[in-house]
C-alpha cells in the first residue's frame, strides 16, 4: 500500500491525525483505506471503533469518516430516514431469501382448484414434469455485480483469488462476480458444480447455456487439488488455535498443567 501522509483532522479534538493508504495489488488496487490516529499512537479503521474510544466526549453523528468532516446534511438524512422508518416499518427490510431469481412465465399467484366429486368422469391432472422444472432466468449473475461482504468493522473483506482453471464465460465481468455465482450454485444447487460443458456455450451462450450451472468454463477437481484445500484448512486451523490460545492465557495454563 501507498501511504500518503498523516495530516491533522480539525473535526476530531487536537492531536488526531487522518491517514489515506492506496491499495496497490489485488483485485480492489486503487481503491483508498482510511486510518486516524489519537495523540497517543491508537490506531482505528472504522467510524464504530472511533465512536466507542471517544465515547461522549465529540458527537460523531454527522462525522464523515473517508473525508475527515462534519456533514450536517448527513444527520439530516439519518434523522429523515429514521422517521420514514418509524411511520414505515416494514418498508425497505432486506429480501434474506437465498433462493436464485426465477423468472415467473405464468401467474404468480396460486389457482384455486374446485374439484366436482358427484361426476363419474372427473378427474384431476398435473403435470410432475412442469412442476418440477421452472424456468430460469438467463444471465442472473449479473445482479450479483457490485455486491461485496464486510466485517463487523464495515471495512471490506478482500476476495478469493480463484484458480487458474475457473474461467468466466458469457456476460460475466469480473472474477468476483464469477465467485458469487459459483458460491451461489454450491449453496442452493441440488447438482454437482461442473460449469458449462457444452463448447456450443462459449459461442453462443443464450441458446447453448446450462441454466443449472454457473457462467464458467468445464473445469475439473482433481485429488491433487483437494489435498492441496486439505493442506491450505489445515495450516488455517492451526494459526486459529495459536491465535486463541495466545488470548487466552488461563486456558493455555490449564493446557500445561
Amino acid at each position: 500500500m501507498d501511504k500518503q501522509g498523516r495530516t491533522d483532522c480539525p473535526a476530531l479534538p487536537p492531536g488526531w491525525k487522518k491517514e489515506e493508504v492506496i491499495r496497490k495489488s489485488g483485485l480492489s488496487a486503487g481503491k483508498s483505506d482510511v486510518y486516524y490516529f489519537s495523540p497517543s499512537g491508537k490506531k482505528f479503521r472504522s467510524k464504530p471503533q472511533l465512536a466507542r474510544y471517544l465515547g461522549n466526549a465529540v458527537d460523531l453523528s454527522c462525522f464523515d469518516f473517508r473525508t475527515g468532516k462534519m456533514m450536517p446534511s448527513k444527520l439530516q438524512k439519518n434523522k429523515q430516514r429514521l422517521r420514514n422508518e418509524s411511520l414505515h416499518p416494514n418498508k425497505g427490510k432486506p429480501d434474506l431469501n437465498t433462493a436464485l431469481p426465477i423468472r415467473q412465465t405464468a401467474s404468480i399467484f396460486k389457482q384455486p382448484v374446485t374439484k366436482v366429486t358427484n361426476h363419474p368422469d372427473n378427474k384431476v391432472r398435473s403435470d410432475p414434469q412442469r412442476l418440477a422444472d421452472q424456468p430460469r432466468q438467463l444471465f442472473w449473475e449479473k445482479r450479483l455485480r457490485g455486491l461485496s461482504a464486510s466485517d463487523v468493522g464495515q471495512e471490506i473483506l478482500r476476495a478469493m483469488e480463484l484458480p487458474r482453471g475457473l474461467q468466466a464465460l458469457g456476460p460475466v465481468p469480473d472474477d468476483v462476480t464469477l465467485l458469487s455465482a459459483v458460491a451461489s450454485a454450491l449453496h442452493v444447487g441440488s447438482v454437482p458444480v461442473t460449469g458449462q460443458l457444452s463448447s456450443a456455450a462459449e459461442k453462443n451462450p443464450a441458446v447453448w447455456l446450462n441454466s443449472s450451472q454457473p457462467l464458467c468454463r468445464a473445469f475439473v477437481v482433481t485429488d491433487d487439488d483437494i489435498r492441496k484445500q486439505e493442506e491450505r484448512v489445515r495450516r488455517v486451523r492451526k494459526k486459529l488455535e495459536e491465535a486463541l490460545l495466545a488470548g487466552d492465557p488461563a486456558g493455555s495454563r490449564g493446557q500445561d498443567e
